[in-house]
């Protein structure tokens, strides 16, 4: 039993994830993550229970644990109710927390993500925010959500949304005094710590790689290396 088991052991995720394994396969053969990417639940779940500190660090060091879509359809199959995705959480906790997610593309991803997420909901009170959502961004969502984000305030007020006003309606403007509890609440739980810690490794990253914090932010957010998906030359 090595040190890097013994942290995962106590993550909840894991106690109530990982229980009595048999190594079927299920969780693999239902998984929609592994029909598309070179991605084996079976495989993770096998490493952990070997409780090889080695193999573990190469997973929470690698691509493979931020496949996972977190659906959960592996709990629903499995025949022992085991949950790998719930181990998934557990790898990639542990993986933020230690900095390891710095050394895989997909785990780098963790920067944008958190930038992006965390500061709409601190800042506006919503994971996704319509001014911060720019088409640049997201130039597959095709030329209607371009002329949509060129017209935000007329089109939500065609479909009678409360966009950035008082009191209640979609996208209403959330009050400075809810905001302030959200931030108390990220406080508390650890929120804006593991944000932090995700800033600190990121920024050892970048500069591991000669690159400023913004040329990183665009680097993580559309680099996309062939060798993901099933089938070596398939880009992801």
């Amino acid at each position: 039993m090595g040190k890097l088991y013994d942290i995962l052991s106590e993550d909840y995720r894991v106690k109530e994830g990982l229980k009595t394994c048999i190594n079927c396969g299920t969780c693999t053969a239902i998984c929609p993550a592994a029909e598309f990417y070179n991605y084996d639940p079976r495989k993770i779940v096998n490493i952990v229970q070997s409780k090889d500190d080695a193999e573990i660090e190469k997973l929470l060091k690698s691509d493979v644990i931020w496949y996972c879509g977190e659906c959960m359809s592996c709990v629903t199959r499995c025949p022992r109710k085991n949950g790998p995705g719930l181990v998934i959480m557990a790898l990639r906790n542990l993986s933020a927390k230690l900095g390891y997610f710095r050394f895989s593309e997909k785990g780098r991803q963790l920067y944008p993500l958190t930038r992006m997420l965390t500061g709409n909901i601190l800042n506006y009170g919503y994971c996704v925010y319509p001014d911060t959502f720019k088409w640049e961004d997201h130039k597959e969502s095709g030329p209607v959500w371009k002329w949509h984000t060129e017209h935000l305030e007329d089109n939500f007020a065609r479909l009678h949304a409360n966009f950035k006003g008082d009191g209640p309606g979609v996208l209403r403007k959330i009050p400075q005094e809810s905001l302030d509890e959200l931030k108390r609440i990220f406080d508390v739980t650890g929120g804006m710590e593991r944000i932090e810690t995700v800033e600190k490794y990121s920024r050892m990253a970048a500069e591991e790689m000669g690159l400023t914090m913004e040329e990183y932010f665009r680097k993580t957010f559309e680099e996309a290396s062939p060798g993901h998906l099933n089938g070596e030359d398939q880009v992801h």
